[in-house]
C-alpha cells in the first residue's frame, strides 16, 4: 500500500485549511464567550453598519449583543441616536482587554420639527478612554450582571474578525 507523501499531506492540510476559512464562521455573527456565557454578536465591521449599530431595536435577547471591529485603535465615541432600548457598551483594546464601560440610556427621539443636527448635537457621547479596536454591545445591565470590569480580557477572534473588515 503506497501512503502519501509528506509534502502532498502537507498540501492536502493546507488546502483544507484555506476551503474552511481558517475556522472562521463568516456569517453575520460572531459567538464568543464572555466570562463562560455564550453570546451570539452581530458582527458591523463596515461604515454602515456600525452607524446603525442596534439602533432601531425594540428587544436584544439575553445572549445576544453587537461587536464593532475597527481596523485600528482609536479613541471612538458611541451615542444613542435612533436607539429604542438601553445598551451596556464595552471598550476593548487590540488585545481584547476591556478600557471602558457604560451603560447608555435611551434618549427621547428626534422631536417633530427637529432637525437632524440638532438632534446629533443633543445625544450624549460615550468616549473609549483609550484607544479602541472593537466595541461590543449587550442588553442593558449584562456587564454588570456578568461582573465584567476595566482590565479583564474577552477572548476575540482577532484573525476572522479582521477578515471581515471592509
Amino acid at each position: 500500500m503506497n501512503r502519501p507523501g509528506p509534502l502532498l499531506m502537507i498540501t492536502f492540510l493546507a488546502s483544507c485549511l484555506v476551503l474552511s476559512g481558517c475556522g472562521c464562521e463568516g456569517g453575520p455573527t460572531e459567538t464568543i464567550q464572555i466570562k463562560g456565557q455564550t453570546f451570539e454578536l452581530e458582527v458591523a465591521s463596515d461604515s454602515a453598519s456600525i452607524a446603525r449599530g442596534l439602533g432601531g431595536r425594540t428587544e436584544l435577547a439575553r445572549d445576544r449583543g453587537m461587536i464593532f471591529v475597527f481596523p485600528n485603535s482609536l479613541v471612538r465615541r458611541f451615542w444613542m441616536k435612533d436607539c429604542l432600548i438601553d445598551i451596556d457598551i464595552m471598550f476593548l483594546d487590540g488585545m481584547g482587554r476591556i478600557t471602558t464601560i457604560y451603560e447608555m440610556k435611551i434618549e427621547p427621539p428626534r422631536a417633530p420639527g427637529e432637525s437632524m443636527t440638532d438632534y446629533e448635537a443633543r445625544l450624549p457621547r460615550y468616549p473609549s478612554t483609550m484607544g479602541a479596536q472593537y466595541a461590543i454591545e449587550l442588553g442593558a445591565g449584562r456587564i454588570e450582571e456578568l461582573g465584567l470590569q476595566r482590565g479583564d480580557k474577552i477572548e476575540i477572534p482577532h484573525d476572522c474578525l479582521k477578515q471581515r473588515l471592509r
